[in-house]
């Protein structure tokens, strides 16, 4: 068999059982063995089917074939040759690989605020976006649950990262894994956040699953990834968010939080 097809099936094999792994097992906590202890968590008290769960690993399958697509280009055609990609880790100190982690999530925040608005026009939506949105009450399943062509563009964010930084292919697993695990909270259902953090400065900059959640059940704003920014810089924050927060917070400690920062 071709080496390029081997490796192309390893590692759609090693995305789909890291999408089964790292989405299956909060769904498994949260959805099927815990939802009565955990129930003060849940953002939204409705709840999905098992269809839409069917619907949502079907589509996110998709998305997996396609993003190896993307890595099997980057990694095993001419194209490696253009970017930054190296592949001795001598070749730069080896913290470097935890910075070029941390500036390819930040870049990802950046590319998917903007392709996310995009994605929003009437016209993208209803061709593309719009079966991300059939879930509006999100589950871990939907992390991945995109249209082929979404997908095209959400898998092309390795691409621009590739030419605009050194990576090591070490550097892209742990970009992968480690902006799945944030996407598959961001799409959790429950809001997981330690008490402290409504009080610190992290929250008026990252994320939580409930800024998300919002964005699956009123279709506009907060289009962000992982941090704020770029939402609250353009104005596209739902203003309902902090006080949506407040609410499932109180749901889960029984008092108000009010910042202290």
């Amino acid at each position: 068999m071709d080496p390029i097809v081997t490796a192309a099936g390893k590692i759609f094999i090693y995305s789909a059982l890291r999408y089964f792994a790292l989405a299956g097992i909060p769904f498994l906590l949260f959805y099927l063995l815990l939802p009565n202890k955990l129930n003060r968590f849940k953002i939204q008290q409705k709840l999905a089917s098992k269809k839409d769960f069917l619907r949502e690993i079907w589509y996110s399958m998709q998305s997996t074939l396609v993003f190896t697509c993307i890595t099997m280009v980057l990694l095993f055609t001419p194209l490696r040759q253009y970017t930054m990609i190296y592949d001795q880790l001598s070749d730069f100190p080896l913290w470097y690989v935890g910075v070029s982690v941390v500036l390819s999530l930040i870049v990802h925040d950046t590319y998917f605020y903007w392709m996310h608005r995009i994605m929003h026009h009437k016209k993208l939506f209803k061709l593309t976006h719009v079966v991300h949105h059939e879930s509006t009450n999100p589950s871990p399943w939907t992390s991945y649950s995109f249209h082929m062509a979404e997908a095209v563009v959400e898998g092309g964010v390795l691409i621009v990262i590739a030419f605009v930084m050194p990576l090591h292919p070490l550097s892209i697993l742990l970009f992968t894994v480690s902006g799945f695990i944030i996407n598959v909270y961001g799409h959790l259902g429950y809001e997981i956040m330690p008490r402290w953090f409504r009080h610190s400065w992290a929250f008026e900059v990252f994320n939580t699953s409930v800024h998300h959640n919002l964005h699956h059940k009123k279709f506009r704003g907060n289009y962000g990834l992982y941090f704020r920014v770029w939402d609250r810089v353009m104005g596209t924050e739902h203003p309902d968010y902090v006080k949506e927060f407040d609410r499932v917070q109180v749901s889960r400690f029984s008092e108000p939080l009010v910042a202290k920062y």
